[in-house]
């Protein structure tokens, strides 16, 4: 097979910092080449109770290194006896990323989490960290979804407001990128609570702009 072609990979994933919890987004389609290959694919996974990540790029690569982020951040907390924060986890991924630059993961991640406040992190395949401090994107449909949050974002959102720009963000991607899609819109938060799912249903009212 073509190299290119089986590197290119597509997605949309955004995270956005409200006033007391990051809100993590994603498209959920899996694409090979230029096949929609999966239109329920899952591209947010909780790492820890209060971390969360996005990722974008080859699937394969995503998951290997989502592992080695939840046996770290295992290890972590029963040597030390204490919850990684975000910025810690985000520092492992980058070295783990950076160590492999030469044979590169394909893969892009958004790191969020919450510490004494909201976190938020771009992670690039090299291993580069980039601290947001309100929003963050990746994905073949970054430029739709920025263009969203450029003009939208402010700070002090609520969390339902948080919700409805990440949605708004990931839809203008899903209508233009091809490489975007799914049948829905993934949604976690998380805050001191812990992470949360947001339901299939409450996402479509969100979608459909009926949400309260």
């Amino acid at each position: 097979m073509d190299q290119k072609q089986d590197l290119k990979t597509g997605t949309t994933t955004v995270g956005i910092i409200t006033e007391n919890a990051v809100v993590l987004a994603a498209d959920m389609r899996a694409s090979m080449g230029h096949l929609a290959y999966d239109e329920e694919a899952q591209k947010i996974y909780e790492i820890t109770e209060r971390i969360a990540v996005t990722n974008a790029g080859s699937v394969g690569d995503s998951l290997t290194v989502i592992r080695f982020l939840k046996s770290h951040a295992n290890l972590y907390e029963v040597e030390r006896e204490t919850m990684i924060t975000p910025k810690a986890l985000a520092a492992y991924l980058s070295n783990v990323l950076n160590a492999n630059r030469y044979y590169p993961f394909i893969a892009q991640f958004i790191l969020g989490g919450v510490n004494n406040e909201p976190e938020l992190f771009e992670i690039t395949p090299f291993g580069g960290i980039l601290e947001r401090k309100s929003y963050a994107v990746s994905g073949s449909g970054t430029e739709l979804a920025l263009s969203v949050l450029d003009q939208q974002y402010k700070t002090g959102l609520t969390e339902n407001e948080g919700i409805a720009l990440c949605v708004k963000a990931v839809s203008a991607a899903k209508k233009r990128d091809i490489y975007s899609g799914g049948v829905s819109i993934s949604v976690m938060v998380i805050d001191q609570n812990g992470v949360r799912q947001i339901d299939d249903a409450k996402v479509k009212k969100f979608i459909e702009n009926k949400a309260n």
